[in-house]
């Protein structure tokens, strides 16, 4: 059944695309490194999910985890690493770069945005770490950025639903505002109902154990605040599948 809400589900391995497109999913943004946020993903991952799947990718450029103001070197990282996801077949380029007043850094973010064309550009989840969500969505209109992803300034996209409508109402169809962080099934409509989005991102992800039979479960091999050594996050193609129900006709 057609719906006019795209669904764009974050993925960071080719079982995840494969479960995203399996449930439904419109496009797909692909990323590493979830457990901070999500970073640049690796050239084989985009060359074997490009194999895998045929659903539209737009591909995370970011450097590293942390905040989004970045030095020369990691600029520099930025630059080739737009260049390479779209000689991997990206159909659309996710990036965000803050000054350290909490403004967007419009001069970096021009140059990547003209590295990405033809290909679309959406600003990610930085704009919820700026110092003003209107003053940056005037950044970005004029920089010419296709859309931005925006859980209101807040943690959850429910707590920031009333600046997610109101950052709707000020773009004015000028820029894409697409909701994203914390949309679960039991909020989809009413984050849809109260913002009037047209396009959604979500995760819709599950634990699943490890395959390992051997576990040392006195080694880990992450930093002291860590995931479960031993279970490892993937989409559920059900999740995906119940938000297209959800949102059909919405």
């Amino acid at each position: 059944m057609a719906t006019s809400v795209l669904i764009e589900v974050l993925v960071d391995s080719v079982a995840s695309a494969r479960a995203a497109r399996s449930g439904g999913a419109d496009r797909l943004e692909v990323c590493q490194n979830l457990f901070e946020g999500g970073t640049t993903p690796s050239a084989g991952l985009l060359k074997a999910m490009r194999h895998a799947v045929d659903t539209p990718m737009n591909v995370m450029i970011r450097p590293r985890g942390g905040d989004f103001c970045y030095s020369d070197d990691e600029f520099d990282v930025m630059q080739h690493d737009v260049q390479l996801a779209k000689d991997l077949g990206a159909n659309g380029i996710v990036l965000g770069l803050l000054r350290p007043d909490g403004s967007v850094d419009e001069e970096r973010t021009a140059r990547l945005i003209a590295l990405s064309r033809p290909l679309p550009v959406t600003f990610h989840r930085a704009i919820d770490m700026t110092r003003d969500l209107g003053e940056a969505l005037e950044s970005l209109v004029r920089l010419g950025v296709d859309r931005v992803l925006t859980s209101g300034g807040e943690a959850t996209v429910w707590e920031g639903v009333d600046a997610i409508a109101a950052l709707m109402e000020r773009a004015a169809g000028r820029i894409v505002v697409m909701p994203g962080g914390g949309i679960r099934e039991h909020n989809v409509q009413k984050v849809l109902a109260r913002t009037g989005a047209r396009e959604i991102h979500v995760s819709g992800s599950r634990t699943v154990e490890s395959r390992m039979e051997h576990r040392n479960t006195r080694v880990f091999m992450g930093k002291e605040l860590r995931a479960p050594e031993f279970l490892v996050s993937e989409v559920d193609p059900g999740r995906v599948a119940r938000y297209r129900s959800l949102v059909c006709g919405a």
